[in-house]
């Protein structure tokens, strides 16, 4: 029997709330997706209530997407776009005391802007924001392991990738397995997984970089930032929420085989995840799964109460539209 089950409720083992409403998109395919129904509200404060909590902002496979989606009469049309997602967390900000905001890779391609600029101007705007960490996805190799480390100088953020082998390639040095943060005593170790290159990355875009099989490097990151004194551990990973065979890795089959991660924050698929999906399990109770579709259209929430010991002791997940009520 699978331990997952969808969890609707907000309660001390945690639970969903809808901020502005989440729009009920699933995995399908582009085409099919609908457009993103509601835009955020002014719901930027608590929401589960604790004596210490940490709110964890997330997105993945923005893929370039500096401006709103053009008004053409598409199906994301007028969705997204950069300076409101800053005006955004910024307003979190403001109202939280305590805050990460992390990324789950595929940060590059598919809009002039990479064309032109070749990631430079995708980092300078996360700067900007205040991005913590990320984690690489396959398209960020889109321009080679140099191209990738020649804009590294405008990422004011740390990388990570524990099942990507780096030390024989350029990018050693500027992508760590692992990374601890720490707010008032509570320690949170952040890892990242990226998918199998196979099929998806050329040979010589990713010379000196080594895919090592992402169960095993979870196990291991686990076990170190546990050592290490976190209460709260967080996988950043790029290797996408489900897939027909379960023999291939996915958010949801490591769920199920580490259950020492506590939040994974996943990209690839560009899953819109109407809901996040709870494991109970782990030292903490359970394992959150979540996603936030592609482009930019949406901010992912997550926020984790911690006790007296500064133990993870509940959460909440929620999901922020990005649209032009944010131009205000």
């Amino acid at each position: 029997m699978k331990r997952r089950e969808f969890v609707r409720t907000l309660g001390r083992a945690g639970g969903i709330a809808g901020l502005g409403g989440a729009a009920g998109l699933l995995e399908a395919t582009a085409a099919d997706r609908p457009r993103p129904a509601a835009a955020p509200g002014s719901g930027y404060g608590p929401i589960i209530d604790d004596d210490f909590r940490l709110v964890v902002l997330h997105t993945n496979d923005t893929h370039s997407r500096m401006d709103p989606f053009p008004m053409d009469g598409g199906r994301f049309a007028g969705l997204g776009g950069a300076a409101r997602r800053a005006t955004l967390i910024r307003r979190v900000r403001e109202a939280n005391e305590h805050v990460l905001l992390l990324d789950s890779g595929d940060i590059f391609q598919g809009t002039p802007y990479f064309n032109f600029f070749g990631g430079e101007i995708e980092f300078r705007a996360m700067t900007a924001m205040g991005y913590d960490v990320a984690t690489l996805g396959n398209h960020d190799f889109d321009n080679g392991v140099d191209g990738l480390v020649a804009t590294l100088p405008e990422a004011g953020f740390e990388f990570v990738s524990a099942n990507y082998d780096v030390g024989g390639s350029a990018l050693a040095g500027h992508v760590e397995p692992w990374t601890v943060r720490e707010f008032d005593g509570v320690r949170v170790g952040i890892f990242g997984l990226g998918i199998a290159f196979e099929k998806l990355v050329l040979a010589s875009l990713h010379e000196g970089v080594r895919y090592t099989d992402p169960i095993t490097a979870a196990r291991a990151a686990c076990r170190e930032l546990r050592a290490g004194g976190c209460s709260l551990v967080i996988c950043l990973s790029h290797l996408g929420y489900e897939y027909r065979s379960s023999d291939r890795p996915s958010d949801l089959t490591l769920a199920e085989a580490v259950p020492e991660i506590d939040l994974i924050l996943g990209g690839h698929t560009h899953t819109f995840l109407d809901e996040a999906v709870v494991f109970g399990q782990g030292r903490t109770g359970f394992t959150v799964v979540n996603q936030v579709g592609w482009g930019g259209m949406r901010l992912g929430r997550v926020d984790v109460t911690f006790d007296g010991a500064r133990q993870a002791s509940g959460w909440a997940a929620a999901g922020y539209d990005i649209d032009d009520r944010l131009d205000v």
